[in-house]
């Protein structure tokens, strides 16, 4: 009530005054908006940000290797693999991190002189994978990952992404080259299933019921829909061009898909299967997350080879617009988000680096040296029942 009679007061003494005071008075109002708005993203005086903990592990692509940084001491290991890796998932049921790449043996396929590599097959500037190389799928330990891969299983030419099923057993990769999606049994590592999809699939994500699972398709400019029981696909929705990674927001009713070519981000209605909206972002997105409070999603903007972004473009869920740009490392590629939505890490491909975002106050905390070229990136609690150090 005392706020409303301050506009009130305000209004009427506006409408009372000359023309010049009237100027300045709402020049004045206006000014106090913006502060309002933007206070949104300001962090409170004598707020103090939560201490991280947990783990981040990263995909290292040109450098053959996989990354954990240890939030809580700022430590960062890596590890070599025999693939070149490009994604990488934690599976807190299991406590298992699951690695996607081509084999080493193939090539090392270094990236262009900056370093950003190959990245979702044609992509102009950004150069390519050999097709026919032999992917793998690596699991790793997170309990005693020094110990290197404890299991390694075929996984098509050009695998691109992987997620598991809610309780661990089944992992499914996309097939970029075979334009499929390949169900992996992860206790005995075979191929139970192979679910055709769009032209070149890369990245995808489960919805959070586990019912579906979404998938972005680069060269078909489309997303699957996939149903996880029946393994098929059910839908194949138009969404623009070079479409390459999904996020659901965490009631599912909604689904953002990265516009590479358009920069921009497609919104899909998940009731409906149509795309609602498309937002305007950075240059080149790649990546996208979703907050687990469903307000904000995270749009890492890598821009090309020649060219290459640096930015994070925030995503306002309410009203349907970015509204925030943040500044990272050069190449800025993965999106990850910790389990209570406190920080958001982002790979920068060709600084080598994760940057660690305050969601509180929207801005880069601190920077993690990492492997050469650092793809994919996931978050892993410090829950001691998933093995402490990790």
């Amino acid at each position: 009530m005392r706020n409303n009679h301050r506009n009130n007061a305000v209004a009427l003494a506006v409408e009372n005054r000359s023309g010049v005071s009237r100027r300045t008075t709402l020049l004045a109002l206006m000014a106090a908006a913006a502060v309002a708005a933007a206070a949104h993203f300001v962090r409170p005086v004598g707020a103090t940000e939560p201490a991280a903990s947990g783990f981040v592990y990263t995909a290292d692509e040109q450098g053959g290797s996989i990354s954990r940084i240890d939030l809580s001491t700022g430590r960062v290991d890596s590890i070599p693999v025999a693939v070149m890796p490009h994604n990488v998932q934690f599976v807190p049921s299991t406590g298992k991190l699951l690695v996607v790449g081509v084999s080493r043996s193939a090539d090392d396929h270094g990236g262009g002189e900056n370093g950003q590599g190959a990245e979702h097959g044609k992509m102009g500037g950004m150069g390519e994978m050999d097709m026919g190389a032999d992917g793998k799928l690596i699991v790793l330990d997170t309990a005693n990952l020094a110990l290197g891969p404890i299991a390694s299983f075929p996984a098509g030419a050009h695998p691109a992404h992987v997620i598991a099923d809610p309780d661990g057993k089944r992992a499914f990769v996309t097939d970029s080259e075979h334009n499929i999606v390949s169900v992996i049994d992860l206790e005995n590592g075979a191929v139970i299933a192979t679910v055709p999809t769009g032209d070149y699939p890369h990245g995808l994500r489960m919805s959070p019921d586990g019912k579906f699972i979404y998938v972005a398709n680069v060269e078909s400019g489309t997303v699957s829909a996939i149903d996880a029981a029946e393994l098929e696909e059910v839908a194949r929705i138009k969404v623009g061009r070079a479409p390459v990674q999904v996020a659901f927001t965490p009631e599912g009713s909604r689904v953002y898909v990265s516009l590479r070519d358009e920069n921009k981000v497609a919104v899909i209605d998940t009731s409906t299967r149509k795309v609602i909206g498309r937002i305007e972002v950075g240059h080149s997105p790649v990546q996208v997350h979703a907050t687990p409070d469903g307000r904000f999603v995270y749009v890492a903007n890598q821009g090309t080879e020649v060219a290459p972004d640096n930015t994070v473009s925030v995503i306002d869920v309410a009203s349907g617009r970015a509204v925030k740009t943040i500044h990272t490392g050069a190449g800025a590629h993965g999106v990850a988000v910790s389990d209570d939505g406190t920080f958001v890490f982002v790979t920068n491909i060709v600084d080598g680096t994760v940057s660690r975002i305050s969601v509180k106050d929207q801005s880069v905390l601190k920077s993690y040296q990492v492997g050469k070229g650092p793809n994919g990136v996931t978050f892993r609690s410090a829950s001691p029942a998933l093995g402490g150090a990790g």
